[in-house]
């Protein structure tokens, strides 16, 4: 996210956008997106500005629709910017605000994550929470060796773990999101949430398919729809890598490390 390559030149009243954009979600069906393009690639971080770009705006165009492993309802598009020029207006926070600042709006990208985190995470715990709902479901109806899956003790145990999971990771993004809406500063536990809950939503979805067998892999069954949605949940928003980095990080603030 710091080394944006999309750039912005001052033009008059208005800025004018050079670059690419990969992986948006919804790219192709909004009506506007907000872009973050730099005025000077030397500056670093300190130049970046985020802009209102309208659909149908000159310059501002469709690329590739990408062809995804799953959450394939949700259209991930490439966006296309050549001399797009945005008025000044639609600078976000306007240039008073990057004056005042002294800076650019890095920061300030990086703080929505701090609310589009627990999202993620709630939509990954929603899809382990399905995942497990159609697991147990057909242990009641599925037979093996004349008795139902559900009277296994393994079976049962493994229910059990998948249901402390979820619930755990549930409280987790409660927890993060109350923080959020106090305006209580919750980086900490939004990228907690994002991670644990990533983690779950693949271990319970690959554990449902590994309980029900076969009857797992059908299309009918809806687990294979979950089990390729749910990859994705430990990339976006930050990989489970840069989460359990951030933190660590913040538990380590404060403290001398010799």
């Amino acid at each position: 996210a710091a080394n944006i390559s999309t750039t912005c030149r001052k033009d008059g009243d208005y800025y004018v956008l050079n670059g690419t954009k990969c992986f948006i979600t919804n790219g192709g069906r909004a009506s506007w997106v907000v872009v973050f393009a730099t005025l000077d690639k030397t500056k670093g971080r300190e130049a970046h500005r985020a802009f209102i770009v309208d659909k149908g705006t000159p310059g501002f165009s469709l690329g590739k629709i990408e062809k995804k492993l799953g959450l394939r309802s949700s259209e991930t598009a490439e966006l296309v910017f050549d001399e797009c020029r945005v008025h000044k207006d639609n600078l976000l926070g306007g240039e008073e605000h990057y004056e005042k600042m002294g800076s650019g709006g890095f920061k300030t990208a990086m703080k929505t994550f701090d609310s589009t985190r627990p999202p993620v995470a709630a939509m990954a715990t929603g899809i382990a929470r399905a995942s497990y709902e159609l697991a147990r479901d057909a242990a009641k109806d599925i037979h093996m060796l004349g008795r139902p899956l559900a009277r296994n003790q393994v079976v049962r145990e493994k229910l059990a773990e998948m249901e402390r999971k979820i619930t755990a990771a549930r409280l987790m993004i409660w927890h993060a999101t109350w923080m959020a809406d106090l305006g209580i500063p919750n980086s900490k536990e939004a990228s907690m949430c994002k991670a644990y809950a990533g983690t779950v939503a693949k271990w319970v979805t690959r554990e449902a398919i590994g309980m029900i067998g076969g009857h797992g892999t059908e299309q009918e069954a809806l687990l294979e729809k979950a089990m390729r949605d749910i990859q994705v949940f430990d990339i976006f928003e930050g990989t489970g890598q840069i989460q359990r980095l951030i933190v660590s990080r913040r538990l380590m603030e404060g403290l001398r490390i010799e």
